[in-house]
């Protein structure tokens, strides 16, 4: 019965699901900054941060605002049984982490499956946000 149920449902949530084409896979950028924003979803949990430069200085745009970047990771139940909770992840933890950019170039990726997260505190460490300098969370097949 629950198979039968299941597979009724199946379609929905397929198409509640998008494609990864929008995303340039042979590309990845490896970006750290500043959180402002954990969003947890059931398809993909969404990070969004500040861009920071290796010595923590942020990012700033033409008009001296910080520029600011999201990446999209597997769904938010998945990920917290790994450790990646809003808990875990608050406003100003600084992370680096790879992404596949939008084709389009605006500011957002997702994170090719068995990338890490490197959660390095809210401070950045001399040398930046690395895996020697911080601690990764995820990393499999995610």
């Amino acid at each position: 019965m629950a198979a039968v149920i299941a597979a009724g449902m199946w379609p929905a949530c397929a198409a509640a699901h998008h494609s990864f084409a929008m995303y340039d896979q042979a590309q990845v950028k490896t970006l750290t900054g500043k959180l402002t924003r954990y969003i947890p979803g059931a398809n993909h949990a969404q990070l969004i941060f500040e861009l920071l430069e290796a010595d923590g200085t942020p990012v700033v745009d033409a008009a001296g605002k910080p520029v600011l970047w999201g990446v999209e990771t597997g769904p938010a139940a998945r990920i917290a049984q790994q450790g990646v909770t809003p808990k875990n992840f608050p406003a100003g933890t600084i992370v680096t982490v790879s992404l596949n950019p939008l084709r389009n170039g605006k500011p957002f990726g997702a994170m090719p499956n068995g990338t890490p997260i490197v959660h390095c505190g809210t401070t950045m460490p001399q040398g930046g946000c690395t895996a020697e300098t911080g601690r990764t969370y995820l990393g499999q097949n995610d």
